[in-house]
């Protein structure tokens, strides 16, 4: 498993993060009891296999849902 944090443009309402947390549900191989997203900070982290899903196509999810990722660590 890694771990990721990825920080978004500012998110401008609360619903915005159901939003994210609903895309990345629907992504297969993320640890969906990790994932959360922190309004005040307007960061994700997570932990996901990077066998099943790569740290692209999380960052894709989000995109496509409209939010801007300004960086991504993964450790």
């Amino acid at each position: 498993m890694k771990s990721a944090t990825i920080q978004l443009e500012t998110l401008t309402c609360p619903s915005c993060l159901q939003k994210i947390e609903g895309a990345l549900k629907k992504v297969e191989g993320i640890d969906h009891d990790s994932a959360s997203v922190s309004f005040n900070t307007s960061k994700v982290k997570l932990n996901f296999d990077e066998d099943k899903v790569s740290i692209e196509a999380i960052e894709k999810a989000i995109t496509i849902m409209g939010y801007d990722i300004k960086k991504t660590k993964v450790k």
